[in-house]
């Protein structure tokens, strides 16, 4: 009966339209994302500092998981995958890491808080439009659904991290939203742009592992930056890691790899 069931499903799914059930992901996606987003909005709207540590815990053990877990790992297989035996994901992720310390030692004139939204929606804008394209060069449903489930794994995580960090910055609304919806919108136009150049994407194969070390160096620096301040707006000098706070950092972290052992 099951395989019956199964062979009848399959069918189904081969009379779809492939164009139609990317549009349809597009869509899915989209809304799961502004709702991952919407609860850290919510809170800022009802105040004029966003101060959840240990939502911010957990958010930086999901931005660490992230880089480590997935990010970097995935970067390493693909070079691996294309002949490369130096470590290059490593040297890269490093070196991205090391470049945005530096970075954040000339920027004191800017607002922690801010540079940090700022890179989070950089590198997750940039992860979010390849793992989106990855889906719009997929040339049959299975592997279509396959990566739409990897995707939908852990994009509600990306996006409260995200949505955490942009509103605990100094930024108005507008600019809030704005940054968001950027990262809201990656993943669709990548899927868009998978579809209709696929030829030029699947010419470029080193484009995917590079920015996935990249991004993995972003995420591990976002996971050991705080960029916690008062309420006042000055950055804390001196700041006590309670064992709750150790804990969700912990979980976050936890849950990525929980997600591993599936996407």
């Amino acid at each position: 009966m099951f395989v019956s069931n199964l062979s009848n499903l399959l069918k189904i799914l081969n009379l779809l339209d492939l164009f139609q059930v990317k549009l349809f992901t597009i869509f899915i996606i989209t809304i799961l994302t502004l709702i991952a987003g919407a609860y850290p909005f919510y809170l800022r709207k009802k105040s004029s500092y966003l101060n959840i540590p240990l939502a911010t815990a957990f958010a930086q053990g999901i931005f660490l998981g992230a880089g480590l877990i997935h990010l970097l790992a995935d970067s390493s297989d693909q070079f691996n995958h294309l002949g490369y035996s130096y470590p290059w994901a490593f040297l890269l992720a490093g070196m991205t890491f090391l470049l945005l310390k530096s970075f954040e030692s000339f920027t004191l004139n800017l607002h922690p808080g801010k540079l940090l939204a700022l890179l989070g929606t950089l590198m997750l804008s940039i992860h979010s439009l390849l793992e989106g394209a990855a889906l719009g060069l997929s040339d049959n449903l299975l592997m279509l659904g396959i990566i739409f489930v990897a995707i939908m794994a852990h994009k509600w995580a990306a996006g409260f991290a995200l949505s955490i960090q942009i509103n605990q910055s100094t930024y108005g609304l507008k600019p809030r939203l704005f940054l968001f919806l950027i990262f809201a919108l990656m993943t669709p136009l990548g899927i868009y742009l998978g579809a209709e150049i696929s030829h030029y994407l699947k010419s470029n194969l080193l484009l995917e592992p590079i920015f996935n070390a990249l991004a993995a160096g972003t995420f591990i620096y976002l996971g050991t930056s705080h960029g916690v301040h008062s309420i006042d707006g000055e950055l804390e000098n001196t700041r006590k890691i309670s064992l709750a706070y150790l804990l969700f950092l912990i979980l976050g972290f936890a849950f990525m790899g929980l997600i591993a052992l599936w996407v």
